[in-house]
């Protein structure tokens, strides 16, 4: 066992800690497919071994190849930390500022087992969302954070610590970024290649940042959208005996049982992952379970009946549990679904996003790294069936919606039926959660943020929950408009729901459920219809305005939940230590966040958003936009144009 103290002290070289190889018993990342040429196999493991002296290199070498061989790349697991993996209290890191104590706790945060969805292999979740490259940046990374002062910020290019620089007490302490590859070789394929090679990581959106803090981050956005998606498509506002059917228990996606339980429906969630099943119910997150699809359909047939709450996890795929429904619907006329969506890494469908319905999990696995091509033919095929189930159940009074994880965009290249006639690129036949759900909300300046208990208190937890209530309680007694006292009411409702189920406290960062970090086109920016939805400026904006406006540590990605290539996005970790400098960050920079998304949305035609905006400028006298004149009515644009 280490401590943190030799945790921080640097690579541990002299001497060398036993290669232990990957761990048994715990859940490990598929095997990668990179496709190195010899050349570029030599140039990964040249990558690697510039961490280390010329004296180990003898040894490392032929380790470190064979892990690129086995493996697909070299995480160096020599060098897996031997402590309890988790987020300590702050005050216990041995660090000169405030600041790396808080990045510290994060890091460690994202890398715990009971967080982590491949912790060996750095890997918090998505499937691949790292957190580092390899463990030789995880312990350089907690070595230069224990030596930063007030006026040095620590620069991290895709995993790698470049080194501290000098700076300013008013500048990031941090500065991240994560796969900013020249644009036109952006692509999957080149992916896999970089990042084997050890140049370039993916980080998702808030584990590459250090911000990720468990599913309990996403369950405040998924009470939101499924509390939303009862009153736009059923019409009620009580979802007791409503049925929400889904897939994915792992990384984010395991926040749908919660929140199901929470909202106050029936939760059924396929998941072909036992390891992953297992965990969300011995956490308490999942009620039952059951791997007998007979079993399953009974149980939720009795759930609808008496309007049970429940969350239900069925330990199977979820293209089998979609056919099943219809089976039902087609021979009894019993509609057994209400609400659908999906959940599965869909970004990176090839590589254990996404599991075929036609072999089992192992297999699947196996075929995986054996045979690329053939697995991708069945994913693709399994996609197509899953839709058409869907399709099915949507001639009925059923509701479905993507969930932001690229399963329509994967579903339309796999030649699957989700085309919507005359749309644009960015719809399907099937909205995004954001264009019907979250986009209206987005729209006037709501989004889930998070906030951490760096003390690991939960009576400190208590208080500031206590503190976000108030807050909100005492503008809602101020005087808001109906549709804000809605979304003020809820989560008031989130911040009590969530102390009475026991989530867990883990520095105040945001949400995936984005105002305007992200620009994302298949999902937090699919309803801005005036053609800049493939434009990346909003993300890249807030990334840079944060900066100066009193952020602890900025970080900007290529990719997120919808996959490497097809997002942008800009993050963010403040630290609030209770001081006046501490406050007035506070102010400047959530802002900055907040406005900078809500203006983007004004300005491509929402009505909320301009609304909300104008509003805004009549309490804030330093805040001065470009709006839009009256959009011109369609009549006026025919005629222009086909006179």
């Amino acid at each position: 066992m280490s401590s943190l103290q030799a945790l921080c002290s640097g690579l541990p070289l002299w001497p060398l800690p036993e290669n232990q190889g990957r761990w048994a018993g715990v859940p490990h990342a598929p095997v990668r497919t990179p496709g190195l040429s010899p050349a570029e196999e030599q140039l990964a493991l040249r990558n690697a071994l510039r961490y280390f002296p010329l004296d180990v290199q003898e040894l490392l070498a032929p380790e470190f190849a064979q892990e690129l061989r086995l493996y697909g790349h070299i995480y160096m697991y020599r060098f897996c930390p031997h402590i309890e993996m988790r987020a300590y209290p702050m005050k216990q890191y041995p660090c000169r500022t405030k600041a790396a104590a808080a990045i510290m706790h994060m890091i460690m945060n994202n890398l715990d087992p009971a967080v982590a969805q491949f912790p060996q292999e750095l890997v918090t979740y998505g499937g691949n969302g790292q957190v580092f490259s390899n463990w030789a940046q995880f312990w350089l990374t907690m070595s230069y954070l224990s030596q930063m002062t007030e006026e040095q910020t620590l620069v991290m290019y895709s995993g790698h610590p470049l080194g501290l620089f000098p700076s300013s007490p008013e500048a990031p302490r941090l500065v991240i970024t994560n796969g900013m590859v020249i644009p036109n070789y952006s692509s999957r394929t080149e992916y896999e290649k970089l990042f084997a090679m050890g140049v370039t990581m993916y980080g998702q959106m808030t584990a590459g940042s250090y911000c990720y803090i468990g599913p309990q981050g996403i369950i405040h956005g998924t009470v939101l959208t499924l509390l939303n998606a009862g009153r736009r498509y059923l019409g009620v506002n009580d979802l007791a005996g409503k049925v929400f059917v889904t897939s994915g228990l792992g990384g984010m996606s395991g926040a749908q049982a919660k929140a199901s339980v929470i909202v106050g429906c029936i939760g059924v969630i396929a998941e072909v992952d036992k390891a992953a099943l297992m965990k969300r119910h011995q956490q308490g997150w999942l009620m039952e379970m059951t791997n007998n699809l007979d079993h399953c359909i009974e149980r939720l047939r009795k759930a609808k009946e008496k309007k049970e709450i429940l969350s239900l996890g069925y330990h199977g795929n979820v293209v089998d549990l979609w056919e099943r429904l219809v089976h039902e619907l087609d021979t009894t006329g019993e509609l057994l679904v209400d609400l659908g969506s999906d959940q599965t890494s869909c970004h990176n469908p090839f590589n254990g996003g996404y599991y075929p319905v036609q072999l089992g999990f192992a297999e699947a696995q196996s075929l995986m790294a054996s045979n690329p091509a053939t697995f991708k033919g069945l994913v693709q095929e399994s996609l197509r069936r899953q839709v058409s189930a869907i399709n099915r159940l949507a001639k009925e009074n059923f509701f479905f919606w993507d969930y932001g994880n690229a399963f329509l965009l994967e579903a339309q290249r796999a030649g699957a039926d989700v085309e919507k006639k005359g749309a644009e690129r960015t719809e399907f036949r099937y909205p995004s959660y954001v264009q019907h759900i979250m986009g209206d909300i987005f729209s006037q300046g709501f989004g889930p943020f998070r906030w951490v208990c760096t003390s690991g208190d939960p009576q400190d937890l208590a208080i500031t929950d206590q503190l976000a209530t108030s807050v909100l309680e005492e503008a809602i007694c101020g005087g808001v408009n109906p549709g804000t006292r809605l979304q003020y009411e809820d989560n008031i409702h989130w911040i009590r729901e969530a102390a009475k189920h026991q989530l867990a406290p883990v520095v105040l960062s945001r949400d995936h459920h984005d105002v305007s970090g992200t620009d994302s086109p298949f999902r937090e920016t699919s309803n801005i219809y005036d053609g800049s939805a493939f434009c990346a400026d909003m993300a890249v904006q807030n990334f840079v305005g944060d900066a100066f406006r009193g952020a602890t540590w900025v970080a900007l990605h290529n990719g997120g939940g919808v996959g490497w290539g097809e997002v942008m996005n800009g993050g963010f970790g403040l630290v609030l230590d209770g001081t006046q400098e501490a406050e007035k960050k506070a102010k400047m920079m959530l802002s900055w966040d907040v406005s900078n998304g809500v203006a983007r949305r004004c300005w491509s035609g929402n009505q909320k958003a301009y609304e909300t905006i104008c509003e805004t400028m009549k309490e804030n006298k330093g805040l001065v936009v470009t709006l839009p004149y009256e959009v011109a009515d369609e009549h006026l644009l025919h005629q222009a144009l086909w006179p």
